[in-house]
């Protein structure tokens, strides 16, 4: 099992930046990916931002050069810092960690979520 805990969500006014973060712990594979993934409220869940666990990263066009995936492989931990906020990107955040310990098969594991709040 992996457990995931976010922390860094609140609330900002347009423009403004907040660094979201994710600790994962527990079995963890040095096979992975971890990401974000974000649900606005009466929207479907969509993919933000991705880190292989080679450090190459993916992320959704509408955040591109505004928002910057990281990880510290050391503690495990993801960080999404965004930049230049828009009211749009007010939503609910999950990070996620992708286990690919038994290639092909893998298994996904999700944080609890934290709300982003973007303010015009």
């Amino acid at each position: 099992q992996v457990q995931l805990v976010e922390s860094g969500g609140g609330s900002v006014q347009a423009g403004g930046s907040l660094t979201l973060s994710c600790a994962a712990s527990g079995r963890i594979s040095s096979f992975n990916n971890m990401g974000w993934h974000r649900q606005a409220a009466g929207t479907e869940r969509e993919s933000v931002a991705m880190i292989t666990s080679g450090g190459v990263t993916n992320y959704l066009d509408s955040v591109k050069g505004r928002f910057t995936i990281s990880r510290d492989y050391a503690k495990n931990t993801v960080y999404l810092q965004m930049n230049s906020l828009k009211p749009e990107d007010t939503a609910v955040y999950y990070c996620y960690h992708q286990d690919f310990r038994n290639w092909p098969s893998f298994r996904d594991y999700w944080g609890q979520g934290i709300q982003v709040t973007v303010s015009s």
